[in-house]
């Protein structure tokens, strides 16, 4: 990680009487300044609160990412989506269903202290096509969101600069009506933004230099020293942003690397699940609760019974897992198709946790007050109607407790099967 210079403290104006460098929402290009987003630019077509099996609403166990703002990235220009217990991005081909995806991603990496090249390997295509430099030759991408909490709302709103180099330029984070922090480029020969939280001390504002590739809100927790209620309500709104966006975990099963034996002992799911495996017998020999549930649902998305899920060790150490199928039978995992491989690791997904999943969760929060968030681009992609309805009803019957979200993106005709169910937030998006 960059060396963070040392602290200053310098009388200035409130927090929010300065505004960060950033990206022009409208036109893409670089500008001085980073308006707020456009609020209800994107209304979803259904959406249903998720209610728990008493009847009340789902209350989350932890912080939670509520809407995701991209007022300048890719196609998306000027508009907020909400996101709930469930959220299904849905639309034609080129809509931007990956995209939303893709920036949620990003700002989970972001909250988890990524450098910003590891995040964006590809900045350009995240500008908006179209977008002009400015006359410095600046041109770049803004994406936000808002989560909830003990904090309550709290904004988040980044610009980055991509030419002619890539760059934080402007960070923004707001809550309870203050603007809590500001970054913005003074000196574009330096790899620094100067920052200014809100201190409400002896002074109002506290200035420093923070590093221009990294986010400034997962570094406020090693810089601010809790020492006047303003501090502490820039620390509590910083946490609450970094714990509900590291809770993420991103799923992009692969059929064809799930049919190869494993080694034993690797039992953290990886993101394309090829060592379904080796998750397989751990989740058998640590809770026998959640397999039966898996169990289960192998049985009702398979073709055939499915009357266990286990696996088998070879001489080499390798395992590979198979499926019983009754009276003693069990064929190899490889046989399924590949729309069941798909259905058995995103059910196997959504019925783990933080702790078999290859999430960087926040540790230093208990597991009880924490909400994983499962992406899943392309949730519906080989699956038929029957196994896309019981993945939509494992989600929300298990994100009933508060613990687990999903955000995924359909097809069209996912979309009409996913409105059949309650507890889904549907969000049409436009070619």
């Amino acid at each position: 990680m960059t060396a963070l210079p040392p602290e200053t403290t310098t009388p200035s104006p409130p927090a929010g009487t300065s505004v960060p460098d950033g990206v022009h929402a409208a036109t893409g290009t670089y500008a001085t300044s980073v308006p707020d987003a456009p609020r209800g630019a994107a209304v979803p077509s259904t959406r249903r609160e998720a209610v728990s099996r008493s009847g009340g609403p789902v209350r989350c166990a932890g912080p939670v990412v509520t809407e995701l703002r991209l007022s300048a990235f890719a196609s998306h220009r000027g508009v907020t989506f909400p996101i709930g217990p469930v959220t299904l991005f849905a639309g034609p081909g080129g809509s931007g269903k990956s995209t939303a995806l893709r920036a949620y991603e990003a700002l989970a990496r972001l909250g988890s202290g990524d450098p910003l090249e590891e995040v964006f390997p590809d900045p350009e295509g995240c500008v908006p096509e179209g977008a002009a430099a400015d006359a410095q030759g600046r041109r770049g991408f803004r994406i936000g969101c808002t989560t909830d909490g003990p904090a309550g709302p709290v904004r988040l709103d980044v610009a980055v600069q991509t030419e002619p180099t890539l760059r934080i330029v402007g960070e923004r984070l707001t809550g309870g009506g203050e603007t809590l922090l500001t970054t913005a480029l003074r000196d574009p020969g330096r790899s620094s933004v100067q920052a200014a939280w809100y201190t409400a001390g002896a002074v109002p504002v506290t200035r420093a230099p923070l590093p221009d590739d990294r986010l400034g809100t997962a570094l406020l927790p090693l810089r601010v020293a809790g020492t006047t209620e303003g501090q502490l309500r820039v620390l509590a709104a910083a946490e609450q942003v970094v714990v509900a966006l590291r809770s993420v975990f991103a799923c992009e099963p692969q059929p064809s690397r799930m049919r190869a034996p494993v080694p034993t002992g690797d039992g953290r799911l990886r993101r394309g699940c090829d060592n379904l495996a080796a998750v397989l017998e751990r989740m058998y020999t640590q809770c026998g609760q959640r397999h039966a549930r898996l169990v289960a649902a192998a049985h009702a998305g398979c073709a055939g019974p499915v009357t266990e899920l286990g696996v088998e060790r070879s001489t080499d150490g390798l395992t590979r897992a198979v499926v019983g199928r009754g009276g003693g039978r069990f064929s190899p995992v490889g046989r399924l198709g590949d729309g069941e491989l798909r259905y058995l690791a995103l059910a196997l997904v959504l019925l783990t946790g933080p702790g078999v999943l290859a999430v960087d969760a926040a540790g230093e929060v208990p597991s009880a007050m924490q909400t994983l968030t499962v992406l899943a681009d392309g949730l519906d992609r080989d699956l038929d109607g029957r196994q896309l309805r019981e993945l939509v009803d494992l989600a929300v019957a298990i994100g009933a407790a508060g613990h687990l979200r999903l955000v995924g993106t359909v097809t069209e005709s996912g979309a009409v099967r996913a409105r059949e169910t309650p507890g889904v937030t549907v969000v049409d998006l436009e070619s």
